[in-house]
């Protein structure tokens, strides 16, 4: 059996898939068993979803820390412990901190979300960093997931926040922009401007509370946000400073 704890958007999804395969027992702070009937799993106390074999962590990165502390004394020895968070390094350092030495770690961000995969998973990225566990766990979940044609990343946490502070948290900062500067379909427009309009859709079912953390946990991103917003200057300037031509 696997345990989540968390049933927001993304817990919804991941039971959803995961219930299709397994006996899948969910605790959340809040009543929702009748959606969780729905996904095919079944609500459970805290303490009996960490009993199970591998918990699954679908919790806000804001709250991972508190949440750790209470699972901490509740995991059975030999249980995996993974995390879905959208960045890394301070999660993996967190569960390091937190976890007994006999629960394995398994560092995970799933790079889809409850729109992008809501019919199926196959093409969808995912990254893995083994960070505490065993080759013989490690490898039979890497056959399940890649069995669900997800793509498989293998890499460091630091490498992950990294390239996720361009590839997620700054196009969620641009999506979160063009809603705040009002961008909205037009009768003329282009193809590039219907592409942004795309990024905005993307970005605008995700709470605050996401973009927040992707941005205020990620140790790159705001370096990544600074050069992004200094390229623009140097744009704008460029255009202030050239010649004009005369009307």
């Amino acid at each position: 059996m696997i345990g989540i704890i968390g049933f927001g958007r993304f817990g919804k999804l991941t039971a959803r898939y995961l219930a299709a395969d397994f006996e899948v027992l969910i605790y959340h702070r809040t009543d929702k068993s009748t959606e969780i009937k729905k996904c095919g799993a079944r609500t459970a106390s805290l303490k009996e979803v960490c009993r199970q074999k591998i918990i699954i962590l679908c919790v806000p990165i804001s709250k991972l820390q508190e949440v750790l502390a209470d699972i901490g004394p509740l995991l059975k020895e030999g249980a995996v412990v993974v995390d879905v968070c959208s960045v890394k390094v301070y999660p993996v350092q967190w569960m390091q901190a937190a976890l007994p030495e006999t629960v394995s770690i398994l560092a995970t961000h799933p790079i889809f979300g409850p729109d992008s995969a809501a019919d199926s998973l196959k093409g969808h990225k995912i990254f893995i960093s083994p960070i505490r566990i065993d080759t013989n766990h490690y490898q039979k979940i890497k056959t399940y997931l890649a069995s669900k044609e997800l793509v498989l990343i293998e890499s460091t946490p630091e490498d992950h926040d990294e390239q996720i502070a361009v590839s997620l948290a700054l196009t969620h900062y641009i999506g979160r922009s063009l809603s705040a500067f009002g961008a909205a379909p037009l009768s003329i427009d282009s193809e590039g401007y219907k592409r942004l309009l795309h990024i905005l859709e993307v970005v605008e079912n995700d709470t605050w509370q996401l973009f927040h953390d992707m941005h205020q946990y990620n140790p790159y991103a705001q370096e990544k946000r600074a050069a992004f917003m200094e390229a623009m200057q140097k744009i704008n300037d460029q255009l202030i400073n050239s010649a004009t031509v005369n009307v």
